[in-house]
């Protein structure tokens, strides 16, 4: 028998799921089976990150813990935010984004939400992922009550199918690196979605997804394939005029294709973006990042190296400015949106960056052709050398 302590949290555990609507005993005890089986995997969890922390190696990981971070970082959500990640697998992305907010201070150094209603919020409104595995919805929601979030609303969709269809202007911000699996049955698309951009691709119908889950005015960083920057077919070229021309893409960043190794090799790109919604009304420059280096070797071993660009990446973007970030040999810069525009609305960024040659000097010719002559003088009488020892 338990008593004391213990046995209070499991009474107060056993309340929460009978208010829920959960009243048999065996399904209970699996649920909470479930959360101790989730809370051993992360304790396992952070002794790995210790040890790898130790040994100097990375911890593996699907989507890359600093990758996450970093998207989390390029949003800077605050603390009335309604965050959705319409993929949301285990729940990475916002549970990333609670770690953010729970750090987060003002400027008289105390945390955000300590703040009249914020940690009510946070609790309750602010976190929503939709998948459609059972096992990661429970591994998903167990995660986020796990990083202190009480109440998070993780509900089981498909998010593209018409049979889910119907959730729009919900959120102010969205977090996604979304599955894409290449083309889905015409038929089972949401018809809104079908509105926006007629394609059955899935890279295309998620981006189209985002848009008519933000609120006006709501911001998204979203991982996509290569091919949704500059694919040639009439979907790829309408989805980007929308991002450039009816909304505000704020930036593009283009990605190492070693980021995901050693569990998928492509090239990839992050969209950040603020829901607009009136033709002609988006940024009149887009921002450019090229990053080539995430710490990391980019083979599949992903051991760390030296080179880094996303402790730059994120204090560009920070300090950005249009006026000033105009060299395209950098890392970072602007682009018009009349350039973009002119291009068919490409946004590989090898369309726009320049490279800066340095002038090289040779000698001339002869005396090149002397230097050979010299060569096979010596060659010459080393192979005179070597037949005298040889008799």
């Amino acid at each position: 028998m338990i008593t004391g302590e213990l046995k209070s949290k499991v009474d107060k555990l056993w309340t929460t799921f009978w208010n829920n609507g959960i009243s048999n005993p065996l399904s209970v005890i699996e649920q909470i089976s479930y959360l101790l089986f989730i809370k051993r995997l992360d304790d396992l969890e952070l002794v790995k990150e210790k040890k790898a922390q130790r040994l100097n190696r990375p911890v593996a990981d699907p989507t890359p813990r600093h990758i996450i971070t970093m998207m989390v970082q390029l949003l800077a959500p605050g603390p009335r935010e309604i965050i959705c990640d319409p993929a949301c697998g285990t729940g990475g992305f916002l549970v990333a984004a609670a770690e953010y907010l729970q750090d987060l201070t003002d400027s008289d150094g105390k945390g955000v939400l300590n703040a009249p209603g914020n940690r009510e919020h946070f609790n309750s409104e602010m976190f929503h992922g939709f998948d459609f595995d059972a096992t990661m919805l429970r591994i998903g929601s167990m995660n986020l009550l796990l990083h202190g979030i009480e109440d998070p609303k993780i509900e089981a969709r498909d998010s593209l199918s018409e049979d889910h269809a119907g959730v729009e202007e919900a959120f102010t911000m969205i977090l996604a690196n979304p599955p894409f699996k290449g083309s889905v049955e015409k038929s089972t698309i949401a018809k809104d979605l079908s509105k926006i951009i007629s394609t059955t691709k899935t890279e295309l119908l998620f981006v189209a997804l985002f848009l008519r889950l933000l609120k006006k005015g709501g911001r998204g960083a979203v991982i996509v394939p290569d091919g949704v920057l500059f694919g040639s077919s009439k979907a790829h070229k309408e989805m980007r005029q929308i991002l450039v021309e009816n909304h505000k893409l704020d930036g593009v960043i283009s990605m190492p294709s070693g980021v995901f190794k050693p569990y998928a090799g492509g090239s990839t790109a992050i969209l950040i973006f603020t829901k607009v919604g009136v033709p002609q009304a988006g940024a009149d420059v887009v921002w450019f990042y090229d990053m080539v280096a995430d710490g990391l070797s980019l083979d599949d071993k992903r051991q760390p190296v030296e080179s880094n660009d996303i402790p730059d990446l994120l204090r560009c973007w920070q300090r950005r400015d249009a006026a000033q970030d105009t060299d395209r040999t950098a890392k970072a810069f602007f682009v018009p949106r009349e350039e973009i525009a002119a291009n068919g609305y490409d946004l590989s960024i090898n369309r726009y960056k320049e490279t800066e040659y340095a002038e090289v000097q040779y000698d001339p010719p002869k005396a090149i052709l002397q230097r050979f002559r010299e060569l096979e003088d010596d060659i010459r009488q080393d192979l005179d050398s070597l037949e005298e020892m040889l008799g």
